[in-house]
């Protein structure tokens, strides 16, 4: 299983560093675009529809993707945006404290909604108008994944204290620190590499990386609600699009805003 879980994501990974450093924006955007919208099919199952239903929230989702990303073109309106998608983050941080168990179909539908195309919007315009936007994108996707790494294998070692055990009993407050470490070691190479001002830099990817645990517990929310255990089977080890990508719809919005706040960003 774990030699299973290590093969597909250096796989993963070489894959999605040559599809954003080497491919054009607009490849790159469609690239982005395939990983959304099969997350939108994975999140439509949490739904508890019909399969024509199910075709048409993803569809939904990506109009709204594609209606965004040219809403946004303005950096005012990009930032509102950030905004709306940071505000429901720290609502699904409430929802997870003080009501799990409290799940419809409505609030599942509007949480996909809230997470996946505001994700896509930000990766896709980083990377097509920012400074150095490719290597931006790659980092801010990075950092959820190496928050992912180091709290799978803490939690696997050193796990003791269970950290949401209504919504993920496997979780645990050992694997969120070997998390956030882990992030740390990535957000203090990413300052070196981009010559920021480290300390605002780590505080910022610091707040990504404990965002990413929320986004992460949000799809483990809805996962039991609706008694799946991975989100898909697309990734042997790893389960499904999601299981991978709802760190990084939570980080998202964080770096996005936090980075435009230091100067990086346009």
């Amino acid at each position: 299983m774990l030699r299973s879980r290590l093969l597909t994501a250096l796989a993963f990974t070489m894959l999605l560093v040559a599809a954003v450093l080497y491919s054009r924006s607009a490849v790159t955007a469609a690239i982005l675009g395939l990983i959304m919208l099969i997350g939108a099919w994975e999140w439509s199952a949490f739904l508890g529809v019909a399969l024509p239903w199910r075709l048409l929230y993803v569809l939904v989702l990506a109009g709204l993707g594609v209606a965004g990303s040219r809403y946004t073109l303005e950096p005012r309106c990009f930032m509102l945006t950030m905004g709306v998608g940071l505000a429901w983050w720290v609502t699904a941080l409430l929802w997870i404290v003080s009501a799990p168990q409290r799940v419809s179909r409505a609030a599942a539908a509007l949480a996909g909604a809230l997470a996946l195309p505001p994700t896509w919007i930000a990766l896709v315009r980083i990377d097509a108008l920012w400074d150095h936007g490719a290597q931006w994108t790659l980092f801010i996707l990075a950092l959820p994944f190496a928050a992912d790494t180091g709290a799978y294998f803490a939690g696997r070692r050193f796990g003791r204290v269970h950290l949401a055990p209504r919504v993920s009993p496997n979780k645990t407050w050992e694997g969120v620190i070997g998390g956030m470490l882990l992030a740390l070691a990535a957000a203090a190479a990413g300052a070196a590499w981009f010559r920021v001002p480290a300390l605002p830099f780590l505080s910022l990817c610091l707040a990504a990386a404990a965002f990413s645990v929320i986004g992460d517990l949000t799809e483990s929310l809805l996962k039991r609600h609706v008694h799946l255990k991975d989100s898909g089977r697309l990734f042997p080890g790893h389960g499904g699009v999601l299981d991978r990508v709802d760190s990084v719809t939570a980080a998202t919005p964080v770096m996005a805003l936090g980075l435009i706040w230091l100067g990086v960003g346009q």
